[in-house]
C-alpha cells in the first residue's frame, strides 16, 4: 500500500530571524513525503530540472519513496525564496522562478494508480483535476490549495473540490473561499460544495476538523519553545494527517471517526517537528520514538475531567 502525492518539488532560499539557508530542498511534495514516509510508502509525482541535485533524489529513496513518477526535464528546477518577519506568521516572497514547473502536466505511472489514498498538493486546480482522472484506485482523496487559486481560478477550483473527500485550507483561505469571517459558517459552506470533510489549519493555534455529518473536532498546536522555519509546515501537517490515515486503513481496511481525530493530532505533531529547524533538517533526524512521545504529550495536555458540570462534580 502507498500514498500518491502530486505536487511541487523545488529548491528554496530561506531567511528567518534565526538565520539563512540556501539551496534547501523544498516544494509541497518534498515536505509531504518527508513527513508521510514515517507512516507509509509514498509514490511521488512531480517535475525537476537537470540542475536538481542527485543527493535530493537519493534522500527521497532513503525515505522509502518511489520516485519513478518524478520527471527530469532539461532546464531549471522550480525555485522560491522567502523572508519571514519576527512574528514568523508573515513573510515576503523574494523571488519565484517556475523553471520546468511552468509546463508541468502530471503523469501518474500505472503502478501508482491503485494507491488507496491520493494527496493533491498545492498546484493549479486544472492539474489536480488531471490527477483525479488518473488516480482511479483512490479510496480517499485529499486536496490542498491556496489563496492564489481562489482569486484567479475559482471555477476550476470549485470543480475539483466538488470531487474530493477531504479539503485542507488555512483559516484565511477558508474565509476567502466561503466569503464569510466565521470559520464555522465557512466550513459549512465549503462542505456544501462536495467534500465529506474540511480541515482548517490554524498554524500556531492548531487545526479544526468539520464533517458533513455535523461532527466537529478541534486539536491544539503543540507548544514550541522556538520556531526556526515554518516553510512547508502545512505540507508536513498533511503528511502526518494522511500518513496516519494510511496506516489505519492498512490495519482495518476503513477509516473511522476516531481515525480522523487521531490523524489531526499526528498532523499537528509532524507540523510542529518540521518548524524546529530549516527546511527538512528536523525531519531528517526525527525518530518514530519521538513521534510517539509527542503524541503522549498531546494526550496529557489535552485531558480534562469530563464530570464537571455547572460548577459541581
Amino acid at each position: 500500500m502507498a500514498i500518491l502525492v502530486v505536487g511541487s518539488i523545488g529548491i528554496d532560499l530561506l531567511e528567518t530571524p534565526f538565520g539563512r539557508a540556501e539551496d534547501v530542498l523544498g516544494g509541497a511534495a518534498s515536505h509531504f513525503c518527508a513527513a508521510a514516509s514515517f507512516y507509509d510508502t509514498v509514490d511521488m509525482v512531480g517535475v525537476v530540472g537537470t540542475d536538481f541535485p542527485q543527493a535530493y533524489l537519493d534522500y527521497f529513496r532513503s525515505r522509502g519513496a518511489d520516485i519513478d513518477g518524478i520527471q527530469v526535464v532539461e532546464g531549471q528546477t522550480f525555485r522560491w525564496g522567502g523572508r519571514y518577519h519576527l512574528d514568523m506568521n508573515t513573510r515576503d516572497t523574494l523571488y519565484t522562478e517556475l523553471g520546468v514547473f511552468a509546463d508541468f502536466h502530471p503523469t501518474v505511472p500505472e503502478s501508482y494508480r491503485s494507491a488507496p489514498i491520493a494527496f493533491l498538493a498545492n498546484i493549479h486546480p486544472s492539474l489536480q483535476n488531471e490527477v483525479l482522472e488518473q488516480a482511479t484506485g483512490a479510496y480517499l482523496t485529499v486536496l490542498d490549495s491556496m489563496n492564489l487559486w481562489i482569486s484567479t481560478t475559482r471555477p476550476e477550483l470549485d470543480e475539483v473540490i466538488s470531487k474530493i473527500d477531504v479539503l485542507l485550507m488555512s483559516e484565511e483561505e477558508a474565509r476567502q473561499y466561503a466569503g464569510t469571517p466565521g470559520l464555522v459558517t465557512a466550513a459549512h459552506k465549503i462542505l456544501e460544495g462536495g467534500p465529506r470533510m474540511v480541515v482548517i489549519k490554524q498554524g500556531s493555534y492548531g487545526a479544526l476538523l468539520f464533517s458533513k455529518d455535523g461532527s466537529f473536532f478541534a486539536a491544539p498546536a503543540y507548544p514550541l519553545e522556538d520556531v526556526r522555519d515554518p516553510t512547508g509546515a502545512g505540507d508536513a501537517f498533511a503528511g502526518g494527517f494522511i500518513g496516519y490515515l494510511a496506516r489505519a486503513y492498512h490495519e482495518h481496511g476503513e477509516f473511522t471517526a476516531v481515525d480522523f481525530k487521531r490523524a489531526l493530532i499526528h498532523g499537528n505533531i509532524m507540523g510542529s517537528f518540521h518548524c524546529e529547524d530549516f527546511g527538512l533538517n528536523r525531519l531528517k533526524t526525527l525518530t518514530p520514538d519521538e513521534i510517539t512521545t509527542r503524541y503522549r504529550e498531546f494526550l496529557n495536555f489535552t485531558h480534562f475531567d469530563p464530570d464537571w458540570v455547572n460548577g459541581t462534580e
